[in-house]
């Protein structure tokens, strides 16, 4: 079990330091400020579709009753969230509790484990999400992984348009 959890944060914080590399390198030069849902489709409840803003699905997501913002990276095994984004939903891990050793392109890093309460998106509510909290300044964006994603029913991209289905 314990060799799943690390490979899960390796592959979650590999994804965070791609993140920061992407926005370093100016490729994404768009706004900080988050996107919504593009659109719910009223008709189909527990259904959501995210318009894709350069090449990335971006949402905010309400964590605990608090909204974050997330980029969605399907190739991050848990929800990865910005230091400063668990802080502010209260989740404040001690020095010790980044105890999870992580090994990426990047180099080294450190996660502490968390469990989210529930994390929604439109009409989606998902509880007891696995989820990881990276080091102060080393994510620049918070993650919503697969932890979120594949306790949906339908997860499909297509033509720039994410869809997802509760």
């Amino acid at each position: 079990m314990s060799r799943f959890f690390f490979v899960a944060v390796a592959l979650t914080v590999g994804s965070l330091f791609a993140v920061s590399m992407i926005e370093e390198s100016g490729v994404m030069t768009a706004s900080k400020a988050p996107a919504r849902p593009v659109a719910r489709k009223p008709v189909d409840p527990g259904t959501v579709t995210i318009a894709a803003r350069n090449g990335h699905y971006t949402t905010d997501a309400l964590v605990d009753g608090r909204e974050i913002a997330f980029m969605v990276d399907t190739g991050a095994t848990l929800v990865a969230l910005r230091e400063s984004d668990a802080a502010d939903l209260g989740y404040r891990p001690r020095e010790q509790d980044y105890n999870v050793k992580i090994s990426t392109a990047n180099g080294e890093g450190r996660a502490a484990r968390i469990e989210l309460g529930t994390v929604e998106i439109g009409d989606i509510t998902v509880r007891n999400v696995p989820a990881a909290v990276s080091e102060p300044g080393k994510l620049s964006t918070s993650l919503l992984g697969m932890s979120f994603l594949s306790r949906l029913q339908r997860v499909d991209m297509r033509s720039g348009v994410l869809v997802l289905q509760e």
